[in-house]
């Protein structure tokens, strides 16, 4: 049987982003974007439902909320160790978890190799609608959190964070931060955004902008004067702009184009890469709505933003092939691994050292 404090401290001892705990399977770790088993006892259901029941006494939760639903998020600190956000279902029958381990203090972001014109960019924007994209797993929560810690210590004015579940904890310093968690402290995205308008807001995070109702009143929100900073699980800022504007029914995209111009101040798209050296590092493209892209937007011609991301190095831009090839080019990631995590493969073969 398993001790779950002694599961969760050699997770954070070991720096595993993740614990899976799965019947069938033995408990294993993801370290640096690698699955290993802890060890060669498979976890039978008994077993998988033994340990994931302990895990909810450790969080004073009911499982009922498992047991009846089959899915169920929630976060949960473990004094002296760490935070955990525990996403718990059945699977075949059988209950499974994957838990992912958070850190009590807010890394800095040039421990994390975030670009530094990621951070200037959201730091410097005083209204609008600036998006964190990226698949799931790329680290748009942790880049998130370096954000608001960064605005927190950089400016004055009032923070609203509505997540599901809150991981980072933020201490206020030079903002007052108000945290919300959906389901615990407000009932849906929809709800707290509606009231958070009228709580005095300079800046809203809304942990991740799931459908047209959350879209809606996010772009409401940024029209209203206040920084908007959320996130969508596209990759690229083609695929963001065409995903926001696709959720509108037909009849108001045209509308929502123009609204859209005016809103959007930057993407930032990331992923994680693995290096040479066998860590891993986030790569990103960063688009800023300059006056062509707004007119692209307007136009109906998004898909030929990345040419100008291309064209505007100077303003800060940057396309996620040329990052790739920049770390190529500094040793950092090998040649494979840039071109399986191009968007264009066949035109990073071309650049000069690609040839394989």
């Amino acid at each position: 049987m398993y001790d779950i404090l002694n599961l969760l401290r050699s997770a954070v001892e070991q720096a595993a982003s993740d614990i899976f705990i799965i019947s069938g399977l033995p408990v294993s770790f993801k370290i640096n974007g690698k699955i290993t088993a802890q060890s060669g006892e498979v976890i039978l259901p008994p077993a998988s439902g033994e340990i994931i029941g302990e895990i909810y006494r450790l969080a004073g939760r009911d499982i009922a909320v498992l047991t009846d639903t089959g899915d169920d998020d929630f976060s949960m600190s473990v004094s002296g160790l760490s935070r955990f956000r525990v996403c718990a279902y059945k699977q075949r029958g059988s209950l499974a978890a994957v838990i992912r381990t958070v850190n009590f203090n807010i890394p800095k972001y040039t421990d994390l190799n975030i670009n530094q014109e990621v951070i200037k960019t959201v730091c410097s924007a005083k209204k609008g609608l600036v998006l964190i994209t990226g698949p799931a797993g790329s680290g748009k929560t942790t880049t998130l959190a370096c954000i608001i810690d960064e605005l927190n210590n950089t400016r004055s004015g009032h923070i609203i964070t509505l997540e599901d579940p809150i991981e980072y904890i933020h201490k206020n310093k030079n903002c007052v931060i108000s945290q919300r968690e959906i389901k615990s402290d407000t009932e849906d995205y929809i709800s707290a955004l509606r009231a958070c308008l009228r709580q005095s807001p300079d800046i809203i995070l809304i942990g991740e902008m799931r459908d047209y109702e959350t879209i809606k009143y996010a772009m409401t929100a940024a029209e209203t004067g206040h920084l908007v900073i959320s996130t969508l699980h596209t990759i690229g800022a083609v695929n963001t702009i065409d995903r926001i504007i696709d959720v509108f029914p037909a009849n108001q995209q045209p509308q929502i184009r123009l609204q859209l111009s005016m809103l959007l101040q930057s993407v930032i798209s990331q992923q994680l890469v693995p290096t040479i050296s066998g860590g891993i590092i986030p790569a990103f493209e960063i688009m800023h709505a300059n006056g062509a892209i707004r007119n692209l937007i307007r136009e109906c011609k998004v898909h030929q933003t990345d040419t100008v991301i291309q064209s505007c190095a100077k303003e800060g831009m940057i396309g996620m092939d040329t990052y790739l090839y920049n770390l190529c080019q500094r040793n950092i990631i090998d040649t494979e691994t840039a071109l399986t995590c191009a968007a264009n493969p066949d035109g990073m073969r071309k650049k000069p050292g690609m040839q394989r």
